[in-house]
């Protein structure tokens, strides 16, 4: 804390699970720090519940067009941030759940790839401050995310069959939650900022005025980092999990 400013948050993830509802969710929130944590030697991996198969004005589109097209815009913009990879979990668009089912495919992810931090949606978020309604898709990967990490992956008897074939109980130890009305972190994000605009540009089947949307962006970008003392950051609520005790007391 710096008189009455927070310190930038700079506790960084070896491996960290972004989780999202739709294409573009990772790059429109958490990318420029995705991004700066690979850069400083984090690996990452992303989640997508949907592939975006109802992201149209256009009723006439076929859904499964769209979805090819947009699982292949996220895979570019993945290759911009710098992710290991992707995985489409091809639940519908607009009809997200969360159910056991969702839960489950989550809970594989996580054991497989063992990250020490998850980044996903805040699940009590329905009207975000300053006006504008949670998407229902984006609600309902956010809170299939917390309950995937919280019990399920770290219980061997949540899905014991994942056990049993030799995928063991992961402990998350983080979870950063963005778009919340609540957030309690900035994250230094001035170097990266151009790497999240890059990898919104190959949305081009979701931005229609992407200088308009990259101006906005930008600025919500420098709000963030007033208020840490940087030109950009960006905001979450983080809960902690599993505290080492010999790490700086963050929240």
């Amino acid at each position: 804390m710096t008189g009455d400013r927070p310190a930038a948050h700079t506790w960084r993830p070896d491996r960290f699970m972004v989780i999202v509802g739709h294409p573009d969710d990772a790059d429109f929130g958490p990318a420029a720090t995705a991004a700066a944590w690979i850069d400083a030697g984090s690996k990452g991996w992303l989640v997508c519940c949907t592939s975006g198969d109802a992201g149209s004005e256009d009723p006439n589109l076929d859904p499964l067009d769209l979805a090819r097209a947009r699982e292949e815009e996220q895979r570019r913009a993945a290759d911009v941030v710098g992710y290991a990879g992707v995985t489409f979990l091809h639940q519908p668009d607009g009809a997200l759940a969360n159910n056991l089912a969702l839960r489950e495919m989550l809970v594989k992810e996580i054991r497989t790839f063992k990250p020490d931090a998850v980044l996903c949606g805040d699940p009590e978020v329905v009207i975000h401050n300053g006006g504008g309604i949670n998407h229902t898709d984006h609600r309902a990967a956010a809170m299939a995310a917390v309950d995937a990490v919280y019990p399920a992956a770290r219980n061997p008897m949540a899905f014991p069959w994942l056990a049993r074939g030799g995928l063991a109980i992961h402990k998350v130890r983080r979870l950063y939650l963005m778009w919340s009305n609540q957030p309690d972190a900035w994250i230094d994000v001035s170097a990266t900022v151009d790497r999240k605009i890059d990898a919104l540009r190959a949305h081009a089947s979701q931005i229609h005025d992407p200088e308009g949307v990259f101006t906005r962006i930008r600025g919500r970008l420098a709000e963030g980092g007033g208020q840490i003392g940087s030109a950009a950051a960006e905001a979450y609520r983080v809960v902690v999990l599993e505290q080492d005790p010999t790490e700086e007391a963050q929240p």
